[in-house]
């Protein structure tokens, strides 16, 4: 594993905003480090890295920022990038027959995001993946994935674990939704993503629970009541 030494005074005890240009790359450098040790921790939920291939992953990330209201994925694009969110929240989201927008489900911090259906058969997505705070991914190209799969033998099967994972947990969220009317649907969003829940714009919240944005301001008022 590739080991940084860096001299950066005492950085942990400056606040971001007052860092002076060495500073700043001091603490991008730092930040750095600690998002790819997420990811490799991340990855080492599924199976077990030697040194070597950590190595390997490590060397095919690259790191990118997504702007509040940009995007990672646009609708009639071929995916060719998979991304490692380290910091901030992101929307699936389409336009329906009507053209309105609606928003599918959140992504957060530590997790994969990929419109993968279409990722694997190379065709166009269908929909967005938004970024609605200020975002920042570890990113792998379409051939940094190959050279993955095909160096390191458990690569596809980590990969693998991580959707189903992620396709279990989408169906857990939504599927109790479908009996719930929108105030219980608002509760529970609010009980298992407290944190998120005072993250996500309250238009983009209402879209994902079905219910008008009126609608859902009168919930939260009658709830704070």
């Amino acid at each position: 594993m590739r080991i940084f030494i860096i001299s950066c005074g005492t950085l942990g005890t400056i606040p971001k905003e007052r860092f002076l240009p060495n500073d700043k790359f001091c603490f991008g450098i730092i930040y750095q480090f600690a998002a790819m040790k997420e990811l490799i921790n991340y990855l080492l939920q599924f199976a077990h890295l030697n040194e070597q291939q950590i190595d390997l992953i490590e060397s095919k990330g690259i790191f990118k920022e997504i702007k509040k209201d940009g995007y990672f994925q646009e609708a009639g694009k071929i995916p060719r990038e998979v991304a490692f969110l380290t910091e901030g929240i992101t929307r699936i989201c389409y336009y329906n027959n009507k053209g309105d927008e609606i928003t599918k489900y959140f992504i957060d911090e530590n997790n994969l995001i990929v419109d993968i259906n279409s990722y694997n058969q190379n065709i166009p997505s269908s929909g967005y993946i938004q970024a609605i705070t200020d975002c920042k991914l570890i990113v792998f190209s379409k051939e940094a994935m190959k050279e993955l799969s095909m160096t390191i033998l458990i690569w596809d099967d980590i990969i693998n674990k991580i959707i189903n994972k992620a396709l279990l947990e989408k169906v857990n969220k939504i599927s109790p939704m479908l009996a719930e009317d929108a105030t219980e649907r608002y509760q529970n969003f609010f009980t298992q993503f407290p944190t998120l829940a005072n993250r996500i714009p309250l238009s983009y919240l209402a879209s994902y629970l079905g219910i008008t944005q009126s609608s859902l301001s009168r919930i939260r008022k009658n709830i704070s009541r």
